[in-house]
């Protein structure tokens, strides 16, 4: 086994697992291609759901002293040896569009550790398990590029020990996405982070969402983001986190997504 493979529940000091499908979701867990249902890669992992072909979830943890600047010229994008072709969206999706294979997990999150780690993290970052369709300006325009930009912004905003991060993400499923060249769209991408700050675990949710104009069939940047609170990511997407995160979340948030202004920038989210 490579070193540093797969999420480590340990990386912030406590255990903080990953998230665990529901009833809702459980049977639409797809196999892996060794008889489980856990996809294990350098510094992260994920689950892959049967029926949609994208990620449940993924989990990934980022070491921030040890970050290293790679590039990712001459890496493609390719189907992911740990879970069967047919169950992964791949290439197929994006030729003569305005989509881009949208990392899950952030390249530049899983590039860390010593060189030859790193470089196998940049590597496996490409598989299409940790893709999901993305509009070509994701990150920008009236988002400021807070989507892209969280796990940048709990470094900068908060005391964050160790510089260590846990950061699980995902696109929310929902039965009435989209459907393009035979595949939903997403329309809702979420994000958690986990970290320690003043000595307590925090835990902080986003929600990415967009309103779609129902005639046009590609109009997806109408993106806004929002925070929000745990139960509201396990609403959407069937998933139960570990009770230690939702300890860890905010107590209070005001209304639900619709009823409260978005995240603009930065400024915006409460740590």
């Amino acid at each position: 086994m490579r070193a540093g493979v797969g999420y480590d529940p340990g990386f912030l000091g406590v255990a903080v697992p990953a998230p665990a499908p529901g009833a809702a979701v459980l049977a639409d867990v797809a196999p892996t291609t060794d008889g489980g249902t856990v996809v294990e890669h350098v510094h992260f992992s994920l689950q892959m759901s049967a029926s949609r072909r994208f990620a449940l979830w993924v989990a990934w943890n980022v070491d921030g002293g040890a970050l290293k600047a790679l590039s990712r010229r001459g890496l493609r994008f390719a189907r992911d040896p740990q879970v069967a072709g047919h169950l992964q969206v791949g290439d197929e999706l994006y030729a003569g569009n305005r989509l881009d294979r949208g990392h899950i997990a952030r390249r530049a999150d899983l590039v860390w550790g010593d060189l030859p780690i790193a470089e196998a993290a940049n590597r496996d970052s490409f598989y299409f398990t940790n893709i999901a369709p993305q509009l070509d300006d994701f990150n920008q325009s009236r988002r400021d590029g807070v989507w892209g930009r969280l796990e940048d912004a709990v470094f900068a905003d908060v005391d964050v020990e160790d510089l260590r991060v846990s950061v699980f993400g995902g696109p929310v499923l929902a039965a009435d996405d989209r459907l393009y060249r035979g595949v939903r769209l997403p329309r809702e991408y979420w994000k958690v982070l986990a970290f320690r700050a003043d000595g307590e675990l925090r835990a902080r949710a986003f929600l990415l969402t967009q309103a779609l104009d129902p005639i046009a069939l590609l109009d997806l940047d109408e993106f806004r983001v929002f925070q929000v609170a745990l139960p509201e990511i396990e609403a959407r997407t069937g998933l139960r986190f570990p009770d230690v995160l939702r300890a860890a979340d905010l107590p209070v948030l005001p209304g639900l997504v619709g009823e409260r202004e978005p995240v603009d920038g930065l400024p915006d989210i409460r740590w």
